[in-house]
């Protein structure tokens, strides 16, 4: 039995302007655009991603890129307030990959803290970001309750971090190309069917176990 492909990808600034139809035609199912870095930052195209990711029929996502050495609430409470999800919009994302000066005992508090934030704020458990070296230097294994979204380039399966099972998502390239988008762009598949992607839009709905 053939195992069915769900795939998509994701964008910020370094994009530029999105045709998101175009992309729909050209088989991508889901995308996740960058909504804010640390407690002030917004990406300039979030708004115009939002909307288009969701007028051309695409799962949409948000993510936000921590920093470390910011406060951790106001960077949820930063994310919250720029990010409104409706139904059938994708977990919040927290996209953790920049190393810290401190422990790794106090960037998983940090960490902990933005998840708590947005998901008291957003009723939906956020999804975590990140690749396997940073991972298993910076973090701890504290964090398997939350979907996985791994990236990890030219390899056939992902290397997963510790603390996880499997993964929910695969940002398997960074230099892909699809129609819709002008220059390269990242590029993401879902551990699962549609149905199991549609399914993690709802409201505290358990992850999809992977296949």
């Amino acid at each position: 039995m053939a195992i069915e492909q769900v795939r998509g990808l994701d964008v910020s600034i370094y994009q530029g302007p999105v045709n998101w139809d175009a992309t729909r035609m050209a088989g991508i199912s889901f995308a996740f655009a960058k909504a804010t870095e640390g407690v002030h930052v917004g990406d300039p195209f979030f708004h115009a991603n939002w909307r288009g990711m969701k007028e051309a029929g695409i799962v949409r996502g948000a993510y936000h890129f921590f920093l470390p050495n910011r406060d951790a609430a106001q960077q949820a409470k930063h994310f919250a307030a720029t990010v409104k999800l409706e139904p059938g919009d994708l977990p919040p994302v927290l996209d953790v990959e920049k190393p810290g000066a401190g422990s790794r005992r106090s960037y998983a508090r940090a960490v902990k803290l933005w998840l708590h934030v947005v998901e008291q704020e957003t009723g939906r458990r956020p999804i975590i970001y990140t690749y396997a070296a940073f991972w298993s230097e910076q973090m701890t294994d504290q964090f398997g309750d939350h979907p996985l979204w791994i990236a990890h380039y030219r390899v056939a399966h992902p290397r997963i971090p510790k603390g996880w099972s499997h993964w929910t998502f695969w940002q398997y390239s960074s230099t892909g190309r699809k129609r819709g988008v002008s220059g390269p762009v990242d590029l993401n598949r879902f551990n699962g069917s549609h149905a199991q992607l549609l399914a993690l839009t709802q409201p505290h709905e358990k992850p999809a176990a992977g296949s």
